[in-house]
């Protein structure tokens, strides 16, 4: 069988390593020291509950796998056929093309071509880019058709800090506004509402006290005009940042995906889940133009 995640490209920068997937362009390590701060898997295996994968040109899940664009029913493949919907885009499980590959850099892209549920072309972009405690990941999308659209990007990617279980890690988010998860919905995301009482990690929970695969909206930026997502472990922390444009963040805490435990997704989005039918933050493109936006993990301890 062939590998689900082709070739695997590393990129060093002093103790800071990370490898990036052919398939998918996907995150599959970054370690500093040794240290893995990322929940990795099997270089031969398929990325588990989407480790590290990017999402685009939409994350999450499209209701039905239908939205409408200039009037006209959508239909697109139905990838997540236990409740008939679309999810987390059309390139993560495609081979993307290899534009440089440098010592701590490494850019890719791929074609999103117009096709049955996708009707206007894109190209899109992205780099990694390594320095001595900091991954920085720059997405760039060009609207290759004659047409307008709105497109969303993110990212899946699974953190830790060493071998600290999850439970006894600390999440912060600068968050206001949630869509709780609601198990028995063909879209299991509730209406928004004011992040209080469980859902309000403004100071941070230990994630031992919560369940999460919630979307997480109204985000204030600090003072370099970035939201900060923080897990934390005493001294110790992951800071996973990201640009104005990525004005949601999912946060998924499954039981296990490696085997080590409970693990915690922390994803950077554009928009929240079935963007492409409400049109809640797609970033629109005229015809030529192009959307750069950038997230990031910066290592702090």
């Amino acid at each position: 069988m062939a590998n689900p995640t082709g070739q695997q490209f590393e990129i060093v920068r002093g103790n800071a390593r990370a490898v990036v997937t052919e398939i998918g362009a996907g995150l599959r390590a970054f370690e500093i020291g040794g240290v893995p701060y990322l929940e990795t898997f099997d270089a031969g295996a398929r990325p588990p509950k989407g480790a590290g994968q990017i999402l685009l040109p939409w994350p999450n899940r499209t209701k039905a796998a239908q939205w409408t664009y200039q009037g006209e029913k959508q239909q697109l493949e139905v990838t997540e056929e236990a409740r008939g919907n679309a999810i987390h885009g059309l390139t993560r499980h495609r081979e993307w093309t290899l534009v440089e590959h440098a010592e701590s850099s490494i850019t890719f892209e791929i074609d999103v071509e117009e096709q049955p549920g996708w009707p206007v072309p894109l190209h899109a972009r992205i780099t990694y880019d390594l320095a001595p405690r900091e991954l920085t990941v720059t997405h760039e999308i060009r609207n290759e058709g004659e047409s307008s659209i709105g497109v969303g990007v993110g990212a899946h990617p699974y953190f830790r800090i060493g071998d600290v279980p999850t439970d006894e890690l600390t999440l912060t988010l600068p968050a206001t506004r949630v869509r709780p998860y609601a198990a028995d919905e063909q879209l299991p995301y509730a209406d928004e509402r004011d992040a209080t009482g469980e859902y309000d990690f403004r100071d941070g929970k230990v994630l031992a006290e919560v369940d999460l695969d919630t979307a997480f909206g109204g985000l204030v930026p600090g003072d370099d005009g970035r939201f900060h997502h923080v897990l934390s472990h005493g001294d110790r922390g992951v800071d996973v940042w990201a640009g104005p444009d990525f004005r949601w963040v999912q946060v998924f805490t499954p039981a296990d995906l490696v085997g080590r435990g409970r693990a915690v997704a922390i994803e950077p989005m554009t928009c929240p889940a079935d963007a492409l039918n409400s049109g809640t933050d797609l970033v629109e493109l005229d015809p030529g133009t192009s959307w750069t936006g950038s997230w990031g993990v910066k290592v702090h301890g």
